[in-house]
């Protein structure tokens, strides 16, 4: 396979360099038809391959959660869209033959192959499989027609076509199946730009964005003539004052050890004359006049650096990394540290690197963040971390993954 693979990139990389503008209109129409063909039954190859990959269990291997993990480091996917493509691998290969070979051949898209996978669910728990094979040949035909929006509305009344008499039933059991996947493909995903600001997306499900729509829209009027917001503006103000009314309740839960809060870091002389600027402990930096207001509306506890940046230590007077040690954890690794994850502090557990048990002291420079998955991972695996020259956490591989061992680090939360 992977010669016949590299045959097709090669011939794919020549219609690259082909120049498009040259060709007739019908040439040129023919050409996308085809490349789109092409794009679906290589989607067929793909999902076949994730499959595979997923059965064999080699994201856990090679020390990741889940296949979705491994694919968003491995092709540079994005979670959403990895867990996507793992779903839908999982999907084709319980589904008949015939919509495997449609995909295969071209003839549907990877998203009509779902729609027609979870419509023929539905109709063979509700009407038997005779009925669901009857449906596999109509909605196959119907691809060619429509696309899977208008597929799948068509799709939940589909045993009007192949068994009238249990179209009732199969409308309700696919209003169960799109309530089923709206659940499960809800996410959201707050992504750190450069400049420190966050970048919110996800979807919602119907309770949830009701929720969300019930706690902001009354925030989100004019304050009166003089208010210049723009709508999205006065949206993001709308969430930034619920945040704060959960924050002032004290009823939050516990994160990561310690009580929900905001931390500032600022300089030992600063904090002594006066606050100044200072930074999250996730890594954004603050005029002296955010840090002020700020400490109007939330408890700030100070970080307090000396003049190398350097926290103090506990030594052995406890076993636990909790209070100003884990804050200073935080400000140093700033999520998990394990290779490719990208899990944020609040959601990790503090490792000493030479084991409490061992003798190993509760220090800064024995310490490292991990999440709850690559703590246990790191426990029971070949992995070794130590801290590299600069002070920060580096990850051996063991031998049988990568001979030569050469040291990994954690990307996703390293400052440019």
């Amino acid at each position: 396979m992977v010669e016949e693979l590299a045959q097709a990139e090669d011939a794919i990389a020549a219609c690259a360099d082909a120049a498009a503008w040259a060709l007739p209109e019908q040439e040129l129409i023919a050409a996308l038809d085809a490349a789109h063909r092409i794009e679906q039954r290589l989607a067929a190859v793909t999902l076949a391959l994730v499959r595979e990959l997923d059965g064999r269990g080699t994201a856990r291997t090679q020390g990741a959660s889940s296949t979705a993990v491994w694919l968003r480091e491995r092709l540079h996917l994005t979670i959403p869209a990895a867990r996507r493509l793992v779903d839908l691998a999982a999907a084709l290969d319980a589904a008949p033959p015939a919509v495997r070979d449609a995909l295969a051949a071209g003839t549907v898209t990877a998203e009509q192959a779902r729609v027609i996978t979870d419509t023929i669910g539905a109709a063979a728990a509700s009407a038997g499989a005779e009925a669901a094979d009857k449906a596999v040949g109509v909605l196959v035909q119907w691809a060619g027609q429509f696309d899977p929006t208008l597929l799948r509305k068509l799709g939940t009344r589909i045993l009007d076509h192949v068994a009238p008499e249990a179209a009732d039933a199969v409308a309700a059991a696919a209003l169960k199946a799109e309530t089923d996947r709206a659940a499960r493909d809800r996410h959201l995903t707050i992504s750190e730009r450069t400049d420190g600001r966050l970048r919110l997306s996800g979807i919602l499900d119907t309770e949830t964005a009701g929720l969300l729509r019930a706690a902001i829209d009354p925030l989100t009027v004019p304050t009166g003539p003089d208010d210049a917001r723009n709508p999205g503006q006065r949206r993001h103000d709308a969430l930034a004052d619920v945040c704060r009314l959960a924050l002032r309740t004290g009823e939050l839960p516990d994160n990561g050890g310690d009580p929900a809060q905001i931390v500032v870091t600022t300089s030992y002389d600063g904090l002594t004359r006066q606050l100044g600027s200072g930074s999250l402990d996730i890594g954004p930096q603050l005029t002296p006049e955010t840090v002020r207001r700020l400490a109007c509306d939330a408890a700030i506890l100070p970080a307090v650096l000396g003049s190398a940046s350097q926290p103090l230590d506990v030594g052995r007077q406890r076993r636990l990394i909790t209070g100003p040690l884990r804050r200073a954890l935080v400000l140093r690794d700033r999520g998990c540290a394990f290779p490719g994850c990208d899990r944020p502090p609040r959601w990790c557990d503090a490792h000493h690197i030479h084991h409490w048990a061992d003798g190993g002291t509760t220090t800064l420079h024995n310490a490292v963040l991990l999440c709850g998955h690559h703590h246990r991972h790191l426990h029971h695996t070949d992995w070794v971390v130590r801290l590299g020259g600069d002070g920060h956490p580096e990850f051996v591989p063991p031998a049988w993954l990568d001979p030569d061992q050469i040291p990994r680090r954690n990307q996703y939360h390293r400052r440019t």
